[in-house]
């Protein structure tokens, strides 16, 4: 039975987590009430602080939802020594970048990050996490130019740091332009020749 009852109350904060990501998307961060996500999750408000203690603790929670994924699947790459770096760094973010074309609910996350909510007031902690996030991402990335500058795909005078900053504002520049005018970008169909064309100016 207790078992059950952890699985129920999983379940339950998955539906909150999913039902506040419609609100925010729709209603933006700001306006969004817990009355609201309660309502669209179809619980009471005291089962949403059951599990979380603020829309803050809900926004970050589904901002981790996005953020740990990724950072799991980069390690696991990294875990490979792949005799091309550089080959391997363009298929993982092709990859990614695909997936995004292909799951609504990551986009609508995004939106949510990107679009939808003012990172100031009690948001700005917020901002100053998913900031240390960024730089985490930043050192993992980092070290498939520094396996490639190591294996003699790079010259000796790249900068792998520069490099990761350049891939960083490019694949930034695409998940905004996709999630603001999706109609112009076919993000599952066109990742990886995107991808191909960054890497063509780097090798």
């Amino acid at each position: 039975m207790a078992r059950k009852t952890k699985e129920d109350a999983q379940k339950t904060r998955e539906g909150i987590l999913e039902a506040a990501s419609l609100v925010f998307v729709k209603k933006g961060v700001a306006q969004a009430s817990l009355n609201e996500i309660a309502a669209e999750a179809g619980v009471t408000r005291g089962a949403v602080y059951w599990h979380f203690t603020s829309k803050v603790d809900i926004f970050t929670a589904l901002h981790d939802q996005l953020h740990e994924p990724f950072t799991h699947a980069i390690l696991q790459d990294l875990e490979k020594d792949h005799p091309h770096p550089l080959r391997q760094l363009e298929e993982i973010c092709g990859n990614l970048l695909a997936d995004l074309g292909r799951d609504a609910r990551k986009k609508r996350l995004l939106t949510i990050f990107y679009l939808k909510c003012d990172y100031s007031g009690e948001f700005e902690p917020v901002l100053e996490s998913q900031s240390k996030q960024r730089a985490e991402n930043f050192k993992l990335l980092s070290r498939y130019f520094e396996r490639a500058q190591s294996k003699g795909h790079l010259p000796k005078d790249a900068d792998p740091k520069i490099l990761t900053l350049s891939l960083f504002c490019y694949l930034t520049g695409i998940v905004q332009e996709y999630i603001r005018y999706d109609r112009c970008i076919k993000l599952k169909e066109q990742a990886s020749v995107i991808m191909r064309q960054f890497f063509a100016g780097v090798n």
